[in-house]
């Protein structure tokens, strides 16, 4: 099977967050998935198939499960479908997934997916961090417990207890926690880090979903105009990356995008 691995959110190679793209893995089992995506050892690989309700379909997995969606194994893998001729290049495309449809377009080169429909409830919760406001629980496919500090120097400086951190998604059914701040920086408006150490992913460098749901919790609560309704978002600078996150809220919907560049490609014997 051809393989590619995809960065995702940047232009420049091993600044972005990587996704590992199995393509035309119609003949895998979901075990054989599983054991691929452990071997890999990504925050997500994805197994990308054809379908008959879309552009093609595509199955994700973390290190230990399978999940509905996820935003930066979304746009890599649509990367890897065009590049690879799996489907034809166009501006506008739609993915089959464990969420259901997902719409993506094409704009000057930028990968943008809308999200899927967002419920939020606010939730109280001790994450070893000084908070603006209580955080919320956002379910976009995978569940983000969201919450936003005080400047982006405190959110940088923040050391997440792991245990805690796992204990406490375990408990709220969700997939990890983002903690986001306001930045200073003059390049992006906000500064996200997120933790998803249930799903054997410390901290993941740039995460799409998480962007959808902290997109969602500042409509919900007020929040969206310290921020703008198209904003850029920055992550993954403690972990040596500088991920792009290009962000549009709308009243119904809220669509993430970013680059993406292929750094490795050949073949997968399985």
């Amino acid at each position: 099977m051809k393989f590619k691995q995809v960065d995702v959110f940047t232009r420049v190679p091993f600044l972005g967050n990587p996704v590992a793209v199995v393509i035309g893995a119609e003949g895998l089992d979901t075990q054989a998935m599983q054991r691929i995506a452990r071997w890999t050892n990504l925050s997500e690989t994805t197994f990308l198939q054809k379908s008959d309700k879309a552009d093609y379909r595509v199955r994700i997995f973390t290190p230990l499960a399978e999940l509905p969606f996820a935003g930066h194994p979304t746009l890599g893998t649509a990367h890897a479908a065009m590049e690879s001729n799996f489907m034809k290049k166009k501006a506008s495309l739609r993915q089959e997934c464990g969420a259901g449809i997902i719409d993506l377009s094409v704009e000057d080169g930028r990968i943008f997916l809308k999200g899927p429909p967002a419920k939020i409830a606010p939730l109280e919760a001790d994450v070893g961090a000084k908070l603006v406001g209580p955080t919320a629980r956002v379910d976009v496919g995978p569940v983000w417990l969201v919450g936003e500090m005080t400047d982006a120097k405190a959110l940088a400086g923040y050391a997440p207890d792991l245990s805690s951190i796992a204990e406490l998604s375990l408990e709220s059914k969700a997939t990890g926690l983002t903690l986001f701040a306001r930045s200073d920086d003059g390049v992006a408006a906000l500064h996200l880090r997120t933790f998803a150490p249930a799903h054997g992913i410390a901290e993941d460098p740039v995460c799409g979903s998480c962007n959808v749901a902290v997109a969602v919790f500042l409509r919900e609560t007020g929040r969206l105009a310290a921020f703008g309704k198209a904003y850029v978002a920055r992550q993954g600078m403690q972990l040596g990356r500088d991920g792009r996150i290009y962000v549009r809220v709308e009243d119904r919907a809220v669509w993430v995008g970013g680059d993406c560049v292929t750094c490795v490609e050949g073949e997968l014997r399985a």
